[in-house]
């Protein structure tokens, strides 16, 4: 006999499902940056990856509908933040629709290659943009570090049933 202790009933693969799914799956917050023309751009990502060690790759999922794909879609280089539990306040701006994402009180300098590096976060990579690879709705980039800061102090932000939250002791 097989256990089925919280097993409910199997539904049929749908976007809402997935939502539901990954509602329960608490997961790093991070900040991507790119820039084209001077102009910054960024966005809110909870599908941050490490690829691999050698060479040091990382990937990240990206809504062919955001603001900041267009920008994406040409940006040979881009900046990964990991945000601490005292940034949810950032982690919401850049995924709000329509914000001013790069002003005041976003601190923030422009880095290598000429990416945007927000100040005050746990850590910051800026990567070389390898590949994008199409995934539904969205493309999957993968990007190559070639520069970075694991300095900052702090516990990470997280993201769970559709809320920013912070480690429980």
């Amino acid at each position: 006999m097989t256990a089925t202790h919280g097993l409910g009933t199997p539904q049929l693969a749908s976007s809402e499902l997935l939502r539901s799914v990954f509602r329960r799956h608490a997961a790093g917050v991070a900040v991507i940056t790119a820039a084209q023309d001077d102009r910054p751009v960024g966005f809110t990502a909870t599908s941050l990856n490490s690829v691999a060690a050698e060479p040091p790759l990382v990937s990240f999922g990206v809504g062919l509908s955001s603001s900041s794909w267009p920008v994406l879609a040409e940006a040979t280089h881009v900046g990964v933040h990991v945000l601490g539990e005292h940034q949810s306040e950032l982690a919401a701006t850049f995924a709000r629709s329509g914000a001013d994402r790069f002003a005041p009180p976003t601190a923030w300098r422009a880095g290598p290659e000429g990416v945007p590096v927000l100040d005050g976060v746990l850590a910051w990579l800026v990567c070389r943009v390898v590949a994008r690879v199409p995934a539904g709705d969205h493309r999957l980039v993968i990007a190559q570090a070639i520069a970075g800061d694991p300095t900052g102090t702090g516990r990470p932000l997280l993201y769970h049933q559709g809320r920013f939250n912070a480690l429980r002791d």
